[in-house]
């Protein structure tokens, strides 16, 4: 970071603009795994998180010299511990963790499994992947740091990853998925249905065919992705195929069910994306069509109308300033049948659902209704 940043970011005049570069300006370097010694520095150049997945990546000096690239990788396994639980075990000081990068050049594409361990300085599980542990010509690695490097230790080399961290800059995308361990400690006997956090159903869309509600538009990805790119720019989402979907999240005896009730969905940003956040696209509604009402279960969505007119429906007591609205009966995706309140909407108007809360959509105009949603996991 450039020491002058801080001089900006503490400038009274900028001060409600300090959500925007907060984040990225705190990691913990003092806690990294060779700054046991005064002789090793990190200089850290990239860091991106994905739910409860944090990856770092940049270079290491020992003694002044530039030593090796790294990447490390911690993980807070607040998903995990949850599924180990309900399987009647608890996670231990080690887990671990199945690792894919992805450099520019992809011939030096590579995966492996390799174990992760508990450090109660951050309260993660943590590994760091060194291109090289072999220090520079005539010098030793300090005895604190020699004892955590190694097969299955904190510091570990991967052979077939070294060629792809050598330009550290050039790894694009790492791929995660979490495991309990092989062997549950301290009692020692083998787990043999380990329970993972490979992010369960995690897909994403891609139009590969525009017959509705086609399988081959799903793409099962079973991990985490946690991509380095800076900055997407999308010249005209209009000219992205969309992914077409029929009685979309409807039940066979929900009323508007129809076999011409076909909704587009142009996906624009999706595993690109950090934090919890799942999706962002764009939705069009033919004149007649319905999106079906549904209840969202620890995720959240926003909808921003931008073209076009009709009806949305929200739960009963979702939004208490909507009590004089008109209360319909609307049939719920996989639940019963739920009083909502029927709301007029138009571009500019704006529908926010939390975890709990209840929302859907018809187009009772004459032109398409769309609008653009994101969806993130609230907790």
């Amino acid at each position: 970071m450039d020491p002058t940043f801080n001089d900006i970011h503490s400038d009274p005049e900028n001060d409600i603009f300090k959500v925007v570069f907060f984040p990225d300006r705190v990691y913990h370097a003092q806690y990294l795994n060779a700054t046991r010694s005064s002789r090793y520095r990190y200089n850290v150049r990239e860091v991106r998180s994905k739910h409860d997945a944090t990856v770092l990546k940049g270079q290491v000096f020992m003694d002044g010299r530039f030593l090796c690239n790294f990447m490390r990788i911690e993980y807070r396994a607040g998903r995990l511990v949850e599924v180990v639980r309900e399987s009647g075990r608890r996670l231990g000081n080690d887990i671990m963790v199945w690792v894919k990068i992805h450099p520019a050049d992809e011939s030096l594409t590579a995966d492996a499994t390799i174990k992760m361990h508990f450090d109660r300085l951050i309260g993660a599980y943590q590994v760091e992947i060194w291109d090289t542990l072999e220090p520079p010509p005539g010098c030793t690695h300090n005895f604190r740091v020699l004892n955590i490097m190694g097969y299955n230790r904190s510091i570990t080399r991967l052979p077939s990853f070294s060629p792809g961290l050598k330009d550290i800059k050039a790894v694009r995308q790492v791929e995660l998925a979490f495991r309990e361990n092989d062997i549950d400690l301290p009692r020692g006997f083998a787990i043999t249905n380990p329970q993972w956090d490979n992010n369960y159903s995690s897909s994403h869309q891609e139009p590969h065919t525009q017959q509705p509600s086609a399988d081959q538009n799903t793409v099962r990805d079973e991990n985490y992705l946690i991509d380095f790119q800076r900055g997407w720019f999308i010249q005209d989402a209009g000219k992205i195929d969309p992914v077409r979907y029929l009685n979309g999240m409807m039940y066979p005896d929900n009323p508007d069910k129809r076999n011409d009730n076909v909704i587009e969905m142009r996906w624009l940003i999706q595993r690109q994306l950090g934090s919890s956040v799942v999706f962002f696209h764009e939705v069009t509604i033919p004149p007649g069509a319905v999106e079906g009402t549904h209840r969202h279960i620890g995720s959240e969505e926003l909808y921003y109308i931008t073209q076009g007119e009709g009806i949305a429906y929200m739960g009963e007591n979702d939004d208490p300033a909507l009590a004089d609205h008109p209360i319909v009966e609307r049939y719920i995706y996989g639940l019963d049948p739920e009083p909502c309140r029927e709301v007029h909407v138009q571009p500019g108007s704006v529908i926010y659902t939390k975890s709990g809360g209840i929302h859907g959509i018809r187009n009772n105009g004459t032109e398409p209704l769309k609008f653009v949603a994101f969806l993130y996991h609230a907790s």
